[in-house]
């Protein structure tokens, strides 16, 4: 895989990238999910996938960090140490092979997971002890390398821990801030230059955060089975799209 420095995009796709960010964090916070995945297919679509997993991931990353920083009191302190010591597995794992993956093997990829967590039943990881928390942070960290949005394993994950709402929120906000990070860190090593991406990065997430902010005013007079439903389509549309793109570029390379 080739890490490029990369020309600066059009200010059209730059607006529409941060317009994105902010429904796209509206969406999660009225709709509880969703969000994070549909950001990540339309710049897939945009944008070569050697910028859309580490860009994607460091709005990721801003927009967990903030929500971490407002509930860390309530963190499962363990379950987070026993998840970055298994992450921390998981990202070396990844770090030598991640510059070998074909680019368009990745978009396939990518589509796929969004297909299967839309419509597939995610495995139901129960198992409590120090192995399955950390073995739950490689397999997760180790993922979204290459697919970039663990988030839906994740939280599946901590669902059956029987956490309240606040403890779930600090707990996966904290789990996936440190994930994102550690997949800068992997992507920076590979050679990514991540600071000419900082001005659109940091206008996604300050975007987010006034997407959050009114999602969350509006979370109870969203009629939400219709619009997760259209939410779903759409998603499983632009997958299957991306899925194509993948095997055309496949096809004319052969």
């Amino acid at each position: 895989m080739l890490f490029f420095s990369s020309e600066l995009v059009s200010p059209g796709l730059s607006l529409l990238l941060i317009t994105l960010a902010g429904f796209t964090s509206f969406l999660t916070a009225a709709m509880g999910a969703g969000g994070g995945l549909l950001l990540l297919v339309v710049m897939a679509s945009f944008l070569p996938m050697a910028v859309v997993i580490p860009v994607h991931g460091l709005v990721q990353l801003g927009s967990n960090a903030n929500r971490m920083l407002l509930t860390y009191r309530h963190v499962d302190i363990s379950m987070l140490l026993y998840f970055v010591a298994g992450g921390l597995i998981g990202a070396l794992m990844a770090f030598f092979v991640v510059s070998d993956v074909p680019l368009d093997w990745m978009k396939l990829a990518v589509g796929g997971f969004v297909l299967f967590l839309l419509w597939g039943k995610k495995p139901s990881i129960k198992e409590s002890s120090p192995f399955g928390k950390a073995l739950a942070g490689l397999s997760t960290t180790f993922l979204s390398m290459f697919v970039g949005a663990s988030g839906p394993l994740v939280g599946s994950y901590l669902h059956t821990k029987g956490y309240d709402k606040m403890r779930f929120t600090a707990t996966f906000s904290s789990s996936m801030t440190i994930q994102h990070t550690l997949k800068a860190l992997v992507y920076g090593m590979a050679g990514f230059a991540f600071w000419q991406w900082l001005p659109l990065v940091i206008a996604m997430i300050a975007a987010g955060a006034v997407g959050t902010w009114l999602g969350l005013k509006l979370l109870h007079k969203i009629p939400a089975e219709r619009f997760q439903r259209m939410v779903q389509i759409t998603l499983s549309v632009l997958a299957l799209n991306l899925m194509w793109q993948a095997v055309k570029a496949l096809s004319w390379s052969h």
